[in-house]
């Protein structure tokens, strides 16, 4: 007597069945103006994961514009469609979704049960605006009274310099995004507070890994704990793990971040047109290879530039390194994976 066992459908069996270039495609957020959305058609047609709103004054029918833009997505599987929604100096729609504090004047003179509260209205006019994902919470623990700069990523960005009440904080505002039906993404791991530089101009490194450890990484811990759905890593090399930007590293992603703390969400990159990136020698094209080798799931880069030739260029990186044995098939289906997971997407249903 033979008995015929049918295998269960899963999102990774239905991604098996994927060409390498569309499965390419959905490990790539893709920058646009949030002026001019409708610039990413194409390149969503083709299959892209995701869009990156650039900008400081969101259109008002934003929310109809990215409807259109989202029924382009083959299969209409959703779109992730994010931005830097951080309060203070970074706020790219605040004239759409209401205006936050920078998270150090959050952290100084809100609760935590207050932050959750005034994220959670803005994260619900955001997703009216159908925008899903917010690059944030900032969790690096930096407490100067300084505004960010060139040589200072964090100062205002940073909810305080002391440990416990960035953790709060940032759980805090994590929970009032997702309250509002916006996936937050949780930044900058392993930590960016006590930064020799900001990474977007140069080379920079973190504080010592053994510093950072006690420091830097609780809020992160602390968010995963809370189940974070995604987390941003830096463009810094962090003194102790290794040469090579934490975005691009193997030790810091899949072993620290994936082994050591179990997180089990998205990863995403910090911006790869940094230029703490092509200082380490990567092309924005090379450096996606090596994200998604190292264990990051997503991609980002930055508006400017012609974004229609370097999104195919990424794509098809992607795609030689998986032919030519660099990059491994199944490495890329599990970052198609998590980038379907994020957003609730059953292949199967």
């Amino acid at each position: 007597m033979t008995t015929t066992t049918t295998a269960t459908c899963t999102n990774s069996s239905k991604l098996a069945g994927w060409s390498n270039r569309r499965l390419a495609m959905l490990t790539i957020a893709v920058p646009v103006s949030e002026t001019s959305v409708s610039d990413a058609t194409s390149e969503v047609s083709a299959g892209a994961g995701g869009v990156v709103l650039f900008g400081s004054k969101a259109p008002s029918d934003l929310g109809s514009r990215l409807t259109t833009l989202k029924s382009h997505v083959p299969g209409h599987r959703g779109l992730l469609v994010m931005t830097d929604e951080e309060g203070g100096g970074i706020q790219r729609m605040a004239n759409l979704v209401g205006d936050l504090p920078w998270a150090s004047y959050m952290g100084s003179h809100w609760t935590p049960a207050q932050i959750q509260q005034n994220v959670t209205k803005v994260a619900a006019k955001m997703a009216a605006a159908q925008v899903n994902m917010d690059l944030a919470p900032v969790v690096d623990v930096d407490g100067r009274n300084v505004a960010p700069s060139k040589t200072n990523p964090d100062g205002w960005r940073s909810f305080s310099g002391s440990t416990s009440v960035v953790s709060k904080d940032g759980v805090a505002y994590m929970n009032g995004l997702r309250a509002g039906n916006v996936i937050p993404v949780v930044k900058h791991f392993p930590g960016l507070g006590g930064s020799t530089y900001n990474s977007d101009f140069g080379p920079a490194r973190t504080l010592p890994w053994s510093t950072l450890q006690k420091v830097g990484l609780p809020p992160f811990t602390a968010a995963i704990k809370a189940g974070a759905p995604a987390i941003m890593v830096s463009n810094n090399v962090v003194p102790g793990l290794g040469t090579n930007p934490a975005s691009l590293s193997p030790t810091v992603i899949s072993t620290e971040l994936r082994g050591k703390l179990g997180f089990k969400g998205l990863v995403v990159t910090d911006s790869l047109s940094a230029k703490a990136i092509s200082a380490a020698g990567f092309s924005v094209s090379s450096a996606a290879v090596q994200a998604l080798r190292s264990g990051a799931d997503m991609v980002l880069f930055d508006l400017g530039g012609n974004v229609g030739s370097q999104t195919s260029a990424i794509a098809s990186a992607i795609t030689s390194a998986v032919s030519n044995g660099h990059l491994s098939r199944s490495r890329l289906i599990d970052a198609a994976g998590h980038v379907l997971a994020v957003r609730h997407v059953n292949l199967c249903a």
